[in-house]
Formats: C-alpha cells, sequence, structure tokens
C-alpha cells in the first residue's frame, strides 16, 4: 500500500514536472517564431510581436503560446485575418523537444542541451520556410555545443580532437559544395556539418551525414513522385543534417554496430 503511494506520487510529480517543461518549451517555441522571422530578414528581435498582415501590436494576452490562438479563433482581433497555423503548431513541437530532452540528458546538462535543441529547430525552420541558415544561430549552436564539452571537462587535446572530427565530417559536404557551384549545396550546409562533426566525432558525425542523405533522398523521391519538386527544384538541406544529428546522437552507437555488421567492418 505505502508503495503504490509512493509510486503514485513519483508518477504525479513526473506528470506535473513534464508539464512544466512543455510549457516552458512552448513559450520558448513562440521565441523562436519570432527568431526565424526576423533574423533571416535583419530585423532586430527585441520589437514587440504583431500581427503580420495590419502590423498591431499584439497585447500580452495574445502572447500566451498554443492557448492565445485557440481563444482568438486563430485570427488576428483588428483585422481579423486567419494567421498561420504553423506558429501554434511550432510551439507545440518545441514544447515536446524540451519534454523530450527533460527526460534524456542528465540535470546538469539540461539547458545547454535545451539551447542546443533551440538553435538546431531554428534553422530548421528558417531553412524550411526561406532556404536560408541564420549565421547567428550557427555560432549560437556552436557556443552551446563547445559550453557542453567544457561542462564535461573535455582538454585542450581533445578538443582538437572535436575540430579534426568536425573538419573531416564538413570534407564530403564541402566537396558537393564546389563541385557543383554551390548548386547541390549552400555553404551553410557546409558550415553546420562541420558544427555536427564537432558536436558528435567522426563516426558519428559521418553517420549523421548517411542518415541526412538517405532520409532527404527519400524526401525528394516521395516529392518527385507527386511532382511537387522538378528534378532541378533545391530542396534544404539543413533539416535532414539536424535530423542526421539527432539519429546519430540518440541511437548512433546501436546503429553503428549494426552497419558494422553490414558491411562485415
Amino acid at each position: 500500500m505505502i508503495f503504490n503511494n509512493l509510486l503514485n506520487t513519483y508518477s504525479d510529480m513526473v506528470y506535473l514536472g513534464g508539464f512544466f517543461v512543455f510549457t516552458i518549451g512552448a513559450a520558448m517555441g513562440s521565441f523562436i517564431n519570432v527568431l526565424v522571422d526576423r533574423l533571416i530578414h535583419g530585423e532586430s528581435i527585441m520589437g514587440r510581436s504583431h500581427c503580420d498582415h495590419c502590423k498591431k501590436v499584439l497585447e500580452w494576452y495574445d502572447l500566451f503560446p498554443v492557448l492565445s490562438y485557440i481563444i482568438i479563433g486563430g485570427k488576428c482581433r483588428r483585422c481579423h485575418v486567419t494567421l498561420s497555423l504553423e506558429h501554434p503548431l511550432v510551439e507545440i513541437a518545441t514544447g515536446l523537444l524540451y519534454v523530450g530532452t527533460w527526460i534524456m540528458v542528465p540535470p546538469g546538462s539540461l539547458l545547454l542541451y535545451w539551447g542546443i535543441v533551440s538553435c538546431a529547430w531554428v534553422i530548421v525552420l528558417s531553412d524550411l520556410r526561406y532556404k536560408l541558415i541564420s549565421d547567428y544561430m550557427q555560432i549560437s549552436l556552436f557556443i552551446f555545443i563547445l559550453f557542453q564539452k567544457i561542462l564535461e571537462k573535455a582538454s585542450v587535446f581533445s578538443l582538437l580532437g572535436d575540430v579534426f572530427a568536425g573538419i573531416m565530417v564538413l570534407l564530403p559536404i564541402g566537396l558537393i559544395y564546389v563541385v557543383t557551384n554551390e548548386r547541390a549545396m549552400g555553404l551553410g550546409d557546409v558550415i553546420l556539418a562541420g558544427i555536427i562533426g564537432f558536436f558528435l566525432g567522426v563516426g558519428k558525425g559521418l553517420l549523421a551525414l548517411y542518415v541526412s542523405f538517405l532520409v532527404g533522398a527519400m524526401v525528394g523521391t516521395v516529392l518527385l513522385i507527386q511532382r511537387k519538386k522538378g528534378m532541378k527544384s533545391a530542396v534544404p538541406f539543413g533539416p535532414f543534417l539536424i535530423i542526421g544529428m539527432l539519429v546519430a546522437g540518440v541511437w548512433g552507437d546501436i546503429l553503428i554496430q549494426i552497419i558494422k555488421k553490414m558491411y562485415g567492418f
């Protein structure tokens, strides 16, 4: 009986903690929406949020993540134009990403990993919306990763090894960038690949590239079949690199063992 009560209390605390973390993530998702739109257009991120159509500054009670969108029926209070559903979806997705990170990451590293997740999410969204990756987000992502490695008490020697890993991982993307004269890959993709290599190391970094090319080929094939993209249409590669980083970071050890058995290494 006592054990069941303790178990129920623990479960309640976990659910409450998860809801609290989700709320933090959703609020961050609202800010991420602002970052994606303003950084690409060179606008200040300090100004008040406003309606993209009539430019009316939003009131404080219109800024609650997800909830405000539901209350106002997905329309601007002033001009009544229908607001993009993408904004609350980004807030929900960010909340879920924060909860997933909270579950998997040790408490001492949580804030830094939330920073890594947030920067990576901004990169995905900006590349999908505008086919551009903000230099500020690349730098921020690298800084969060560097601080995380320092927190893990990485030595100067190991950091140099991580730099070497970054160079090794960006080489394949860099080669494609040079050979195709930027038609297949952008410079942002090359830099992002280097940051992923610095973060994960050579083995997992190359695995991230493998996964990103694989997923990218699958998505590209589906789009071609559905005739939503032509052979010469540009498909942003940044999101696939981030997917590869996520897969390699979480399941890298298992996947590397599977690949070694497949190819007899």
